[in-house]
């Protein structure tokens, strides 16, 4: 009877951990549409736009690398409702963005405002990944893989829809409205705050300031990998194919932001059917370190493709279009295990600080795609941008051969229909 209260106890968190989260991202994906194409059909270069994400990715990493203890301190409910709470103060304070301030003033506080927005974002984030290992029991791995998949998978489609809601609302309704209804949502979204536990997360013991390095060599060698993971996607993605399907393809902001949604959201669906798919075409068992270097290793040679496609001519909707579809199935595969992988190799009682640390790493190598997405994009193009994606994912892959499988107390076989 305890068991079934507390599983249902359980459940309930994660529903309420993952309806939070969904909302917030939403907001994210929307906002960061919002901002890009707002400053590029204002006359902002590549690099200018860039330039505005840099505070965002900049506080990222700072964030993952202190939210974690933080989260340990104060519990995961605090620390997640943090981050909904400065996401609708980041909004508000660019509704307040004045278009006759000179453009230097503009620049520099559309930055600090993305710096509470990247805060905001990392702060739920690691929150909401570290409360699912929390609400999974330890011998319960294939379930752990399942419900992670679920969160990251739903986060991704729903930050493709975020993607469309902010170019259609910018289209529709303007810059400054779109701020106003966005907070107004997820200022609601904070409420459900007061159904969740005090303390989650929480743990009794200080944790001195050299413990907020990771210790864990397979957490070390997994966030080296995740930082040029996640640094060849941003490359590319983020500032240099918006402004190439803007400038030079000639595309609406609905066709924009309607693309990208697609290919998010798409994105985030084959991350959900991750588990099943491993299971069904794979070993049966949950993912292992070699997993990680197939998928890695097969990921290298699409943004080559996609780069050799465009200089022999190829048509640039036709190449993108068709290059962006295997190269988000691909880095789907990729960042599920990845997902899974971290949460595999730590322990209840670490779990918000190996996280945290394991996402400051992500949150690096997103910071450096951004800045390089613009830069290479202005002086080299998409072209150049595409190549440094393909060294970026080398450089992930060999590093991934140095990963060992979890320990079979934390990585039990699979059972037949874990994954359906």
């Amino acid at each position: 009877m305890a068991s079934t209260t507390a599983s249902s106890a359980n459940f309930k968190n994660y529903i309420l951990v993952t309806l939070a989260y969904w909302g917030f991202t939403i907001t994210d994906g929307a906002l960061r549409m919002l901002v890009l194409l707002y400053f590029n059909n204002i006359g902002y270069t590549p690099l200018q736009i860039a330039s505005l994400f840099l505070f965002y990715e900049v506080f990222g990493v700072i964030t993952n690398f202190l939210g974690g203890w933080i989260g340990s301190q104060l519990g995961l409910k605090v620390t997640l409702y943090t981050g909904i709470g400065l996401q609708v103060f980041s909004m508000v304070m660019l509704s307040w963005l004045n278009p006759g301030w000179a453009q230097w003033i503009a620049v520099g506080y559309v930055m600090v405002a993305q710096a509470f927005s990247g805060i905001a974002k990392d702060l739920t984030k690691m929150s909401s990944k570290s409360a699912i290992r929390l609400v999974v029991p330890q011998d319960a791995q294939s379930s752990l893989f399942k419900w992670v998949a679920v969160l990251t998978g739903s986060k991704n489609a729903l930050k493709g829809v975020g993607f469309f809601v902010g170019s259609a609302l910018l289209a529709s309704v303007g810059f400054i409205n779109s701020l106003w209804i966005m907070a107004a949502g997820l200022f609601l979204i904070m409420f459900t705050g007061l159904l969740l536990p005090k303390g989650m997360g929480k743990i009794k013991k200080k944790v001195k300031f050299s413990q907020l390095f990771s210790k864990s060599q397979e957490i070390n060698i997994l966030s080296a990998a995740r930082f040029f993971l996640f640094g060849s996607r941003d490359v590319w993605f983020v500032v240099a194919l918006p402004v190439f399907l803007r400038e030079i393809l000639g595309w609406s902001f609905y066709q924009v932001g309607g693309f990208l949604a697609c290919w998010v959201i798409g994105y985030g669906l084959v991350q959900f059917l991750a588990p099943t798919l491993i299971q069904r075409f794979g070993s049966g068992r949950p993912p292992e370190s070699k997993t990680i270097q197939f998928w890695t290793f097969t990921l290298t040679v699409v943004p080559a493709a996609i780069a050799l496609a465009l200089q022999i001519g190829v048509r640039a909707d036709i190449a993108i279009v068709g290059g962006l579809l295997i190269f988000g199935v691909v880095f789907a595969f990729n960042s599920a295990v990845h997902s899974y992988l971290v949460l595999a190799f730590t322990d209840d009682d670490k779990v918000a600080l190996n996280v945290g640390f394991y996402y400051m790493a992500n949150s690096g190598g997103r910071l450096i795609g951004t800045v390089l997405s613009g830069l290479i994009y202005q002086f080299f193009g998409l072209v150049g941008c595409l190549w440094t994606s393909m060294f970026f994912v080398l450089a992930a892959a060999l590093i991934s051969l140095k990963l060992p499988d979890p320990e079979p107390s934390k990585a039990i076989a699979w059972k037949a229909g874990d994954g359906d």
